[in-house]
């Protein structure tokens, strides 16, 4: 039976990690298991990305294996289990979803979003949040965490009233950028390219879009891009080293006409 899976699996996880079992697995801990999350939270969205169902199969497990282990090494030390985890997950959702599960009513996602913020404000391990931007987690990509710093306090007001004002405010980053440069002071310059990243994606907030993910597509097109351009050289039998600028970029004008 499929129900049976889940403890099939758990009992894998357990034997990786006792006396007769993986080296590797043994000898892991919260810390050590951390990178390897992150790793793998990226290569599944990769999946996502690639829209490879079967891909995204495999990597969802990879994803999973992390989390049991996990739990796995809470268990060892008598913190909490498995159970525990889908237990607290199962009565989060249900405590935060009133409106599915209870008797409130909302007209959108907005409402939802502002319920969910809401209820959190009101639980345990929340009382120690004084400002609107405690509570995003240091680790997130600069980008991720930039653009989550801006949609909270936008929701306090703090907010632009339309886009003309955040295109200003990116002409006038990109200005201060080039005076900085002027000054031959690097502190400055970081300073200022910092102001000018933060705007553009405030900029990208503004018009429904996630910078994280934005740049991304930019970063796999100008690889798919760049891979084309040293294909069109490699068949000349040519050398990238061997080439000026000027004939590089007009190969790279050439594959993005053909796109």
């Amino acid at each position: 039976m499929k129900e049976d899976l889940f403890e099939s699996l758990i009992e894998v996880i357990a034997t990786l990690r006792g006396e007769n079992g993986c080296p590797w697995d043994r000898e892991q801990t919260h810390t050590s298991l951390k990178s390897t999350l992150i790793e793998e939270t990226y290569e599944t969205v990769e999946a996502i990305d690639a829209g490879d169902p079967s891909k995204l199969k495999e990597e969802l497990g990879d994803l999973l294996l992390n989390v049991m282990l996990q739990a796995q090494i809470a268990a060892e030390n008598q913190d909490f289990t498995i159970y525990d985890v889908i237990d607290t997950l199962t009565e989060k959702l249900i405590r935060r979803h009133p409106h599915v599960f209870g008797n409130v009513e909302v007209d959108n996602a907005d409402d939802v979003v502002n319920n969910w913020e809401a209820i959190k404000s009101q639980e345990a391990g929340y009382e120690d949040r004084k400002s609107v931007v405690d509570g995003i987690p240091n680790a997130l990509p600069a980008l991720l965490r930039g653009q989550k710093i801006q949609k909270r306090v936008a929701r306090v007001g703090f907010d632009w009233d339309n886009i003309s004002d955040v295109i200003e405010k990116v002409d006038e980053e990109l200005t201060e950028v080039k005076d900085s440069l002027k000054e031959d002071d690097l502190n400055a310059v970081e300073n200022e390219i910092g102001d000018l990243l933060f705007s553009i994606v405030n900029l990208c907030r503004f018009v429904d879009l996630q910078a994280e993910e934005t740049l991304r597509k930019s970063n796999r097109k100008f690889i798919n891009r760049f891979k084309r351009l040293e294909g069109v050289f490699d068949k000349q039998g040519k050398s990238l080293t061997d080439q000026t600028l000027a004939e590089l970029d007009a190969v790279w004008e050439q594959v993005k006409k053909d796109e």
